[in-house]
């Protein structure tokens, strides 16, 4: 008896979610804030993936190429890389960003994605200012 009612009572205070149990989830879709802008195609975000769950990972911009800036084969392409940066600063100025098509980067801790902010995208951005290719490797000498 002493059993049956223990049972019975740890099930009734066992917390219990009803269907109708709506709060956020992850869709595919992942909003952060910058951290730091890194190169014109690599920035550094703290983003919310789960339940009171962020992550600071390195996302790089899917679908460009942008001048590097840390390993230059020139002047020219430094110059250019330095120009890429601070526009991508400034078009994430306000901080927060959305990040869509989120995949594994090829390199450990990073991650590929398209990054949204100020009702565009960075990568189709940096290509119309002529801060980036698509398609390949740009040739910035």
């Amino acid at each position: 008896m002493f059993r049956t009612l223990l049972i019975l009572l740890f099930m009734g205070a066992t917390p219990v979610h009803s269907a109708g149990f709506s709060g956020p989830a992850f869709d595919g879709h992942a909003l952060g804030s910058v951290e730091r802008v890194i190169d014109g195609d690599t920035i550094k975000m703290r983003v919310a993936i789960w339940l009171d769950q962020e992550i600071t990972v390195a996302v790089r911009v899917a679908g460009i190429d942008a001048p590097e800036l840390f390993r230059p084969r020139c002047d020219a392409e430094r110059t250019l890389a330095l120009e890429a940066k601070v526009f991508a600063e400034d078009f994430l100025k306000n901080g927060e960003a959305e990040l869509t098509d989120i995949e594994q980067g090829k390199y450990a801790g990073r991650v590929v994605a398209n990054i949204n902010a100020a009702g565009g995208d960075l990568g189709a951005a940096l290509v119309s200012a002529g801060l980036a290719s698509s398609g390949g490797k740009g040739n910035w000498c």
